[in-house]
């Protein structure tokens, strides 16, 4: 499937703008990682070019690199949607799961396991308490 947009060459800020969404970040999300106001999210949205140290900085705070943001298109983002949603390609690219999913649940199952422990060893003492004082 071939995909063609319209788009002329976007401005840094819309770049930015256009990733930040892409990543799943609301402005007030992004505007709490980078430490500033919605307001100052909105204008670097807009600028149309970016000095390349505070690129740094905001490239930092969405996970990539200043370079992505310089290179970014349209076209690259649908590749990656369309390509990424296929599991042999993920594995090319090496998203494969760290840890066994199955460790996790165990490890969460002797947690809960514990906290009852300790709520019936509180109910105990509780009840042999009001028994001896009543």
């Amino acid at each position: 499937m071939e995909t063609v947009t319209n788009n002329p060459v976007l401005h840094t800020g819309r770049k930015i703008e256009r990733l930040r969404k892409a990543i799943g970040l609301t402005q007030a999300e992004f505007s709490a990682r980078l430490g500033i106001s919605k307001q100052a999210v909105s204008k670097i949205e807009q600028a149309e070019t970016i000095k390349e140290n505070r690129l740094q900085w905001i490239a930092g705070a969405l996970g990539i690199s200043a370079e992505a943001i310089h290179h970014f298109t349209d076209d690259m983002l649908i590749f990656h949607i369309q390509h990424m949603h296929n599991h042999s390609t993920a594995y090319a690219y090496n998203f494969q799961c760290t840890y066994n999913p199955l460790d996790k649940v165990v490890e969460l199952y002797e947690r809960l396991l514990r906290v009852e422990r300790e709520k019936v060893e509180l109910l105990k003492k509780r009840l042999a308490d009001s028994q001896a004082g009543g």
